[in-house]
């Protein structure tokens, strides 16, 4: 991961940095990794996604156990250093200042060994679609609903996940919601 961090550009990994706090801290259900590394390519540097969400990954473990462990600012760099890999100067500066700015946030809010293990739901988009024709078949005129939920799994990687309903599908699917509402209301 070292070799890759060297490619990212200082604000780019501070900002990812911030976004990996802000999830650990339940301020944002996760880091948008597909949306930084658009804006990091834009900027001319060659990572992909892959390599970044591994990035993410890792800052990710190394804050929640720096957190874990209750480390101070010095202690974290100090590990740090002591890694098979050295991290870029420009990352560890990164990185000592993230955690002295926000790093005991995390030990403070509610306990870092209790994540989350499962993912969070952020966004949910649907639309309507009706098949009209195909190659094999000249009248179709069948109608579905395409439904797109982004979902933050329990690293903080945001990922979309879509999937196509029938409209009986979709009637039994608005229906478990209805339930799921007014059970809510209950609470």
């Amino acid at each position: 991961a070292a070799d890759k961090i060297r490619l990212i550009p200082q604000d780019f990994f501070a900002e990812l940095c911030e976004q990996i706090i802000q999830h650990l801290n339940h301020k944002i259900p996760g880091v948008n990794t597909a949306e930084l590394c658009q804006r990091i390519q834009t900027s001319g540097v060659d990572i992909n996604i892959g390599d970044l969400a591994k990035i993410a990954n890792t800052l990710s473990f190394l804050f929640s156990t720096a957190a874990r462990n209750n480390l101070s600012t010095e202690e974290l760099i100090t590990t740090l250093g002591s890694g098979v890999s050295t991290l870029p100067k420009h990352a560890v500066q990164v990185i000592r200042h993230v955690w002295n700015e926000q790093g005991k946030a995390i030990a403070l809010s509610e306990d870092a060994g209790n994540m989350a293990t499962v993912g969070q739901f952020v966004d949910m988009k649907w639309k309507l679609g009706v098949a009209m024709s195909s190659d094999t078949c000249r009248s179709l005129k069948y109608p579905y609903v395409t439904v797109t939920l982004t979902v933050a799994d329990p690293s903080g990687q945001i990922t979309d996940k879509s999937f196509e309903m029938t409209i009986p599908q979709f009637k039994n699917f608005f229906r478990q919601f209805k339930e799921m509402a007014s059970v809510l209301e209950t609470v």
